[in-house]
C-alpha cells in the first residue's frame, strides 16, 4: 500500500528508469563510491607528488608539467598510497593470472585465512551461545559471567595475540588452532550479548501464558525464547564473521606465517610493496562482504522457514 501510494505521488517514477534508480539505493551507493574513488585520487597526487618531485631533483628535469607530475605520482612502483587502477592491475595479476592453488595468488591466501576464520567463527559461535542460555537460566551468573565477557573485549587484540600464539606454541599447537583461537576470542562477544538479549525478548505476557500450560524450562526455551532470538542471533552473527576474519588475519602477523592475508600484507611491508598490501586488503573486504552476505542468506532462509519472512 504505501508503494502504491509512493507511486501515485510521483507519476513518472514507474516508467522512467532515471527516477527509479534515483529512488532506489544503487543512485546513493554509486555517488558515495564516485565521491570516495575522486577523494582517493587527490590523496594519491597529494602523498606521492614528493616522490616524483625528488625523482625530478634526481633526474635534473626542470621541464617537467603538472600533466606530467598528475600521471607519475600515479605509475610510482613503491608509492606511499597507490592509485585504485594500480590496485586494480594487482588484483589482475594475483587473483586472474595466477592458478588459484599458487602460493603467489590471492585467492589461496585468502583461503588459508578464511578457513581458520570459519573455524573460529563456529567456536565463537557455540561458546557465545552457550554462555548466553547459561546466563539466561542461572541469573547469578550473569552478575558472575557479563563483567568478565565485557572486560575481555577491553584488551587490544594486537596485545593479546602473540601471547596465545607463543603460550599455544609452547605445547605444540601451531598452524590453524592459533588463529582460530584469536578469531574465536573476537567473535564470541557479540554473539553472546545478542543472544542474551534474544532469549530474554519475549514479552512476560507470552512467558506467562506457556507456563500457565505447565510447560517445562525446555519447552519454554525450544518453543518461545530461541525462536525469539533468532533474529539477534543471525544480526550477532554478521558482526561475529567480519571480527572473526579480522582475527584470522592478526593471528598470521606475529607468527611470520608464510600463508595468508596477513602474511601477505606483512611481506608488502617488509619489501615496500604497498600496492600489494592494499589488494591483500581489498580481498580481505571482499571476503569479509561475502561472508556476512552469506550470513543473511542464511538468515533469510531460516527466517522463510520459521514463517517469520515472505
Amino acid at each position: 500500500m504505501a508503494t502504491m501510494m509512493l507511486e501515485i505521488a510521483r507519476p513518472g517514477t514507474r516508467h522512467n528508469p532515471f527516477a527509479r534508480l534515483a529512488a532506489g539505493r544503487i543512485l546513493p551507493v554509486l555517488v558515495v563510491s564516485l565521491a570516495l574513488l575522486a577523494i582517493w585520487y587527490v590523496a594519491t597526487i597529494g602523498l606521492n607528488a614528493r616522490g616524483a618531485l625528488d625523482q625530478y631533483e634526481r633526474d635534473e628535469r626542470n621541464d617537467w608539467t603538472i600533466a606530467e607530475l598528475i600521471a607519475d605520482t600515479m605509475r610510482q612502483e613503491r608509492p606511499l598510497l597507490p592509485a585504485p587502477h594500480q590496485i586494480l592491475v594487482e588484483l589482475d595479476k594475483s587473483v586472474l593470472q595466477i592458478a588459484p592453488t599458487s602460493r603467489r595468488s590471492l585467492v589461496y591466501h585468502g583461503w588459508v585465512t578464511l578457513s581458520a576464520a570459519f573455524v573460529g567463527f563456529a567456536m565463537g559461535t557455540l561458546l557465545g551461545i552457550v554462555l548466553a542460555i547459561a546466563i539466561v537460566h542461572v541469573p547469578a551468573l550473569e552478575h558472575a559471567l557479563m563483567p568478565w565477557i565485557i572486560a575481555s573485549q577491553t584488551i587490544p587484540i594486537l596485545a593479546i595475540a602473540p601471547m596465545i600464539i607463543v603460550v599455544l606454541g609452547s605445547v605444540g599447537l601451531v598452524g590453524l588452532l592459533p588463529k582460530a583461537i584469536i578469531s574465536a576470542y573476537l567473535c564470541f562477544f557479540p554473539v553472546a550479548i545478542g543472544m542474551v538479549k534474544g532469549l530474554t525478548s519475549p514479552d512476560p505476557l507470552q512467558l506467562d501464558l506457556i507456563r500457565t500450560y505447565s510447560a517445562t524450562e525446555g519447552q519454554l526455551f525450544r518453543k518461545l525464547r530461541f525462536p525469539a532470538a533468532i533474529a539477534f542471533l543471525f544480526a550477532s552473527l554478521k558482526v561475529a564473521i567480519a571480527l572473526a576474519i579480522v582475527g584470522a588475519i592478526v593471528g598470521e602477523l606475529p607468527t611470520g606465517a608464510q600463508a595468508g592475508l596477513g602474511a601477505r600484507m606483512l611481506s608488502g611491508s617488509y619489501y615496500g610493496q604497498t600496492v600489494q598490501i592494499w589488494a591483500a586488503l581489498i580481498v580481505a573486504a571482499i571476503v569479509s562482504g561475502l561472508s556476512i552476505a552469506a550470513v543473511g542468506l542464511a538468515e533469510r532462509v531460516t527466517m522463510r522457514a520459521m514463517g517469520s519472512a515472505p
